[in-house]
């Protein structure tokens, strides 16, 4: 049994877009706006992480800052997207809190 040309394309196309879409979930981004900034991979970090490898699961962050308090330094992430944010502090080079607006409810 032969499918038509026109059908073919529109499987095809409906293939690649589901493809596609289960490329960028299982990257642990949103869909919608490409961000990495989801519940999924702030629920991944914890205390005593290191700026990489927070980065390496949210990328970069949006805004840092690092103040040298003689002893230590202290660096806070801040991560942003639309109403969503991360904020991540660091002693040294350890993850010491987070906070935001992205924990699950209990």
């Amino acid at each position: 049994m032969k499918i038509p040309i026109i059908m073919s394309r529109k499987i095809s196309t409906s293939l690649s877009l589901l493809a596609y879409l289960f490329v960028a979930v299982s990257c642990n981004q949103s869909v919608v706006t490409g961000s990495k900034l989801t519940h999924s991979n702030y629920d991944q970090i914890a205390n005593g992480m290191t700026k990489a490898q927070v980065e390496r699961i949210l990328g970069p962050p949006t805004t840092a800052e690092t103040k040298d308090m003689m002893v230590f330094k202290k660096t806070t992430y801040r991560y942003e997207d639309g109403k969503k944010f991360a904020l991540f502090t660091f002693k040294n080079d350890e993850l010491e809190s987070k906070e935001g607006n992205l924990q699950r409810e209990p």
